[in-house]
């Protein structure tokens, strides 16, 4: 651990855990996001889809905002959400009033987590229209707003006025732009450090032509993969500061999630001599 920006150590670092709600029985899910929540996670996640991605696609698979309400009640203390929802799929002015239900249920800990959606077999399946790329996108650059507006409009509101939005992608031309005007939170996949620096800096670029202050922007990564895990320090100095691990049923191996937790322990007792 040595040598670290004592400025990056400074900063606030969250861990996530994604438990991926396929091939296991709510139980089973049930206990995982327990057990993360006892770990010390700051965040709990599931996804939008109506397959297992991993495995046999005919898998056992639970749908995303029935497991969210669940999680509202089941969870105590994490911000939890959906990583990410998919609003080709979602009706805007519906999924807002899902989400503040989901958020006064759980006391105000739901983050919005929103997405363009890529995977066909979730539209094609469901009998949604699955457009291309650039079409998907440009319906989220349309969704995104509605969504604030109706969120603004909702009786009761959130509980906290509104609700921490994020958006998934890295697409510099229509995602990043519609990451800079609206999220909260950005979140990115894994990839080589120098991708995800230059990617930051061009989210960076979009926050200036729009007057934002970039710094409002928390980044977020996803990670799947145990060699993702070398690259911590490097994520930490390029800006992303809330790690999130992701893991399916039936066993939830929550061992990344171990590590992330060790490794932030660890800059804590760099930083202040004192294990926090």
């Amino acid at each position: 651990m040595d040598g670290k920006d004592p400025v990056q150590t400074s900063r606030q670092i969250r861990i996530g855990a994604q438990l991926w709600p396929e091939h296991a029985e709510y139980p089973q899910l049930r206990a995982a996001w327990q057990r993360a929540e006892a770990l010390g996670v700051d965040t709990i996640w599931t996804w939008d889809h109506f397959f297992p991605l991993n495995g046999q696609r005919s898998g056992k698979s639970l749908e995303c905002w029935t497991v969210l309400a669940a999680m509202a009640e089941v969870t105590s203390r994490v911000e939890f959400g959906a990583l990410v929802s998919c609003t080709a799929y979602r009706n805007p002015h519906v999924l807002a009033d899902m989400a503040r239900t989901v958020d006064l249920i759980s006391g105000g800990r739901l983050i919005l987590g929103l997405g363009a959606g890529w995977f066909e077999p979730d539209f094609t399946e469901y009998e949604f229209a699955f457009g291309s790329n650039g079409a998907l996108l440009r319906d989220m650059a349309a969704a995104v707003p509605v969504i604030k507006a109706r969120l603004a409009r909702l009786v009761p509101p959130p509980v906290r006025g509104t609700m921490p939005i994020l958006i998934g992608g890295t697409g510099e031309r229509i995602t990043l732009p519609i990451v800079a005007e609206h999220a909260t939170i950005w979140n990115a996949i894994a990839d080589q450090p120098d991708i995800l620096a230059h990617k930051s800096r061009v989210l960076d670029q979009h926050c200036a032509r729009i007057g934002r202050n970039p710094a409002q922007i928390e980044r977020s990564i996803a990670m799947f993969q145990p060699e993702d895990l070398n690259a911590l320090d490097s994520y930490l100095a390029i800006g992303f500061t809330h790690f999130i691990w992701g893991v399916g049923g039936p066993d939830y191996d929550l061992s990344g999630v171990e590590q992330l937790l060790h490794w932030r322990a660890s800059l804590n007792r760099d930083r202040t001599g004192v294990d926090a």
